[in-house]
């Protein structure tokens, strides 16, 4: 798992340690939580007030720690700059969304048509199987009527 964190000395051993600020959810999804502290086993060179990005392990044993300043670097070069993230580019990415649900909600519509139609000719059939239930039953007992008046006449 991926951490931002931050190098501080421990107050009553006077150990380095990270403080665990945010930790990575997803590829472009950071959680912000002031977790835990984890204690650096080894001598680093970092000194305390350096943020740090840590990899650790399945359980939680560090991986690699290095510095977090090219990656808040890139992060505000690729979303707050000029060319980055700005009202227009929001308002352009609202429109976007807005069409999408313009599209989704005709989409629903549609759907909820076909489905009334449907529903419509399985109520159509089950009335048509009704009655031709009815029929054959009819056609059954006129049959049977017309097999007991033909048999007194053959004996």
């Amino acid at each position: 798992m991926l951490y931002l964190a931050q190098v501080q000395t421990n107050p009553n051993s006077e150990e380095t340690q990270l403080q665990l600020l945010a930790y990575q959810k997803s590829e472009y999804v950071w959680e912000v939580d002031n977790l835990e502290a984890l204690m650096l086993t080894k001598e680093t060179s970092l000194y305390p007030g350096v943020l740090v990005l840590v990899e650790t392990g399945n359980e939680g044993q560090i991986v690699s720690i290095q510095e977090a300043k090219d990656w808040i670097l890139s992060l505000l070069q690729q979303y707050l700059t000029k060319n980055a993230i700005n009202p227009q580019f929001v308002e352009a990415e609202q429109h976007k969304i807005e069409q999408w649900r313009q599209e989704i909600t005709v989409q629903n519509l549609e759907l909820n048509r076909r489905a009334l139609e449907i529903e419509t000719r399985r109520e159509q059939l089950q009335e048509l199987e009704q009655e031709l239930k009815r029929y054959r039953e009819d056609l059954a007992e006129k049959q049977q009527q017309l097999d007991d008046r033909l048999k007194p006449e053959q004996i």
